[in-house]
């Protein structure tokens, strides 16, 4: 690809309000490689709103490429402090984790939080599930190599009953924008993501209410539920976590504006 052609791809995202222009244009260009008529469309697909992620084929997410396709939630840049957060918890069990990646979109959590412990020398037990047929075939491919499985259904629905009680991390990024928000979202976002993986009803925490309903079935003793939420969601959702029996507390972290509420089922961890 001549550096003519590079300036003229940064021109047409630049013109299109595409802020970071030039880390866009390196990566279109990647992707198409030799061909200037796959430069051209990929080009032509950006500017007109599609995510750049859908184009490349990947989102970069705590220092791994998570493989994506058009229909599948883009993971988030903040949503690495849910896994950091996770991590820390993990670390305190004394024994290899049992995790859980719910609505769990390309697999990005599940396999962050695994790789970051693989690298610690400590091996996790990782399954995930998700009710979007798309989301379920992108995370498969994205965990093969953890040889992790990935159910298609409803929340909790298509575990299977080995499962009940022995999650010790139970990570669930939940759709939490409230429904008369959504308009208002990004158009890459409102008018590609699934809107399964971002409309949280009334409030935006009609999903995460249904998770901490069932969680405390699925949580091993002193297991954890990580989900995000927006900030002035979190009061809230603390109040839903200590209705069903569960020991809420809130980390929030300046740094990628993201706010994420924990709650731990009573009890003693065992060992393994």
């Amino acid at each position: 690809m001549t550096a003519a052609s590079s300036v003229d791809v940064v021109a047409r995202l630049r013109a299109a309000g595409c802020v970071f222009a030039e880390d866009e244009a390196r990566l279109l260009i990647e992707a198409a490689g030799a061909t200037g008529a796959e430069l051209d469309v990929l080009v032509a697909r950006r500017t007109a709103g599609e995510p750049l992620e859908y184009l490349v084929g990947w989102a970069e997410f705590h220092g791994v490429r998570v493989g994506l396709t058009p229909g599948v939630f883009v993971p988030r840049q903040r949503t690495e402090f849910l896994v950091d957060e996770a991590v820390a918890l993990a670390r305190t069990r004394g024994a290899p984790p049992v995790a859980l990646d719910l609505c769990c979109g390309s697999g990005a959590l599940g396999l962050a939080f695994s790789n970051i412990l693989a690298a610690e020398d400590i091996s996790v037990t990782l399954a995930a599930a998700d009710i979007e047929p798309a989301a379920v075939e992108c995370a498969r491919r994205n965990l093969a190599a953890l040889d992790a499985p990935v159910y298609q259904g409803d929340l909790f629905a298509p575990l299977p009953a080995a499962l009940r009680g022995r999650i010790d991390i139970l990570l669930a990024n939940t759709p939490y924008v409230p429904s008369e928000l959504i308009a208002r979202l990004p158009a890459e976002a409102r008018d590609h993501e699934p809107r399964t993986a971002l409309d949280g009803g009334p409030d935006g925490l009609d999903i995460f209410r249904r998770v901490v309903a069932g969680a405390r079935d699925w949580l091993a003793p002193a297991g954890h539920l990580l989900v995000e939420s927006g900030a002035a969601q979190a009061r809230t959702a603390t109040e839903i976590l200590t209705e069903h029996g569960l020991r809420a507390r809130v980390a929030r972290s300046e740094e990628y504006y993201a706010t994420v509420v924990i709650g731990t089922r009573p009890g003693v961890t065992s060992a393994r």
